[in-house]
């Protein structure tokens, strides 16, 4: 099976630092399903075409996974898989494009910030539901479409069309939403996927679809596909889709909120006693919930004392750059056995983030709109149940102490509120005893005998 980028954008040999891949060679991977390649057939300044080419072995699959039961003898041997776009090409785009995928690059940013005119090739796309389909899911999204049906046996003409197309998409946009696009898409038009469907499946749609898949008329359509027509699984990703509680952007170093900490050097004071008050009690294993870029995962890393360290954030683009934080690729393999990065929305049920001692909420809560404070304080204290929860949060009052902070606002323009310290008191002992902890109070940064710290602290021991 077969993918092309092309570009006429000058210098079009750029392409090559957008998606991370030199186009004087030939770049090979092996997967489970075959072998994938990425070449480019054209690398000129005024022209240049990137292509994934796929190589599945459908009799090595049946020998990997033993025969299904299901079908006709010679089906597992004898099937479209090896020819079409499917979902094993889109296991191949996003291994070999995850970079791109999430819009940076080293060289080139300024260019994968930009939209570029974009032609893409598909020859053979299966399209359920036929070319309306098609359309229905490519035209909102920007895309001139050309797509030509493809007879079932071109020697044999009276059997008549396929279900599969010669597909060309025509774009000016950035090189990663197209990549998300058509990682979400392709699976979605052949209306089947080679591997099991799970929670994490939803969390993948969300994460892909980030950007795009909310305002989508047919939203319903590519959710419902995506997830094999699983109704709870459908039903969770509508539901986080059309609530808006894809949650904001905790990227959220830097900006307004440090410029006025760095003074008080807060940021660091924080990190430093999250580490103390885990190693006080003992914790071994912790999930950093909202762990941003990744501060305090690096700092957990460095230390001994913790056997199993996790960092869970709602933003891709976040756990790039702590990967890039931590040289997560180039760490020993006994780092690396030690410490996993994931996607996970707060607000939601997760079962990867149960079975630690411990979880961190540092400066995180006061991101989200008051009204999923519920959705989310049932996801950590009544699934996730860890045995230690610290959470971190501004103190409201010590604002007036900030000199280049006007009344009345915020330290950050993302934070949804900013608590009092007897209302995270109030919060935080109805929630203690809502859930079977027992919460203490803690404060962090210099304290002001008037207003109090800069951050309050609660430390949840689970009854």
């Amino acid at each position: 099976m077969l993918l092309t980028i092309s570009t006429t954008h000058r210098p079009a040999t750029d392409l090559g630092y957008l998606l991370h891949k030199n186009p004087q060679r030939l770049h090979s991977q092996a997967f489970g399903f075959g072998q994938a390649h990425v070449f480019y057939p054209e690398a000129r300044e005024d022209l240049c075409t990137a292509a994934l080419l796929l190589e599945v072995d459908p009799i090595g699959l049946v020998r990997k996974s033993g025969p299904s039961g299901e079908g006709f003898a010679l089906e597992q041997y004898v099937n479209d898989r090896p020819y079409v776009a499917s979902s094993f090409l889109s296991v191949a785009l996003g291994q070999f494009f995850r970079t791109a995928m999430t819009g940076r690059s080293k060289d080139r940013q300024e260019l994968a910030d930009t939209a570029i005119p974009y032609e893409i090739r598909l020859p053979v796309l299966p399209c359920r539901g036929g070319e309306t389909v098609l359309r229905r899911l490519f035209e909102p999204l920007g895309y001139a479409v050309c797509a030509e049906r493809l007879a079932l046996d071109e020697a044999f003409p009276a059997w008549g069309d396929s279900a599969y197309f010669d597909v060309t998409l025509s774009i000016k946009a950035r090189l990663a939403d197209i990549l998300r696009h058509l990682y979400v898409l392709i699976p979605v038009l052949d209306q089947d996927k080679h591997y099991w469907i799970g929670d994490d499946e939803v969390e993948k749609l969300l994460r892909h679809g980030e950007g795009w898949l909310d305002a989508h008329p047919d939203k319903e359509l590519i959710a419902r596909r995506y997830l094999k027509s699983f109704k709870g699984l459908t039903a969770q990703a509508m539901e986080r889709l059309s609530d808006g509680t894809s949650e904001p952007d905790p990227v959220r170093e830097g900006g307004q909120e440090e410029t006025l900490e760095r003074k008080i050097n807060l940021n660091q004071q924080r990190l430093e006693w999250v580490i103390a008050t885990l190693k006080r009690l003992g914790a071994k294993s912790v999930v950093d919930m909202g762990c941003g870029e990744g501060k305090l995962i690096g700092l957990m890393a460095k230390d001994i004392d913790f056997d199993r360290i996790s960092g869970c954030d709602v933003s891709v683009r976040a756990l790039e750059i702590a990967r890039e934080r931590l040289n997560f690729d180039r760490m020993p393999e006994f780092q690396q056995q030690r410490i996993t990065l994931m996607q996970s929305a707060l607000t939601y049920r997760d079962k990867r983030l149960t079975g630690y001692d411990a979880a961190t909420v540092i400066e995180v809560i006061e991101h989200l709109e008051p009204d999923r404070v519920d959705a989310f304080a049932r996801s950590l204290f009544e699934y996730a149940k860890p045995g230690v929860v610290i959470l971190t949060t501004p103190n409201a009052e010590y604002n007036a102490l900030f000199e280049n902070l006007p009344s009345g606002k915020f330290r950050h323009p993302d934070h949804r509120f900013e608590w009092t310290r007897a209302e995270f008191e109030a919060w935080a002992q109805a929630t203690a005893v809502r859930f079977g902890y027992a919460v203490t109070f803690d404060t962090i940064g210099q304290v002001d005998e008037r207003l109090g710290a800069p951050t309050q602290a609660g430390i949840f021991r689970k009854l």
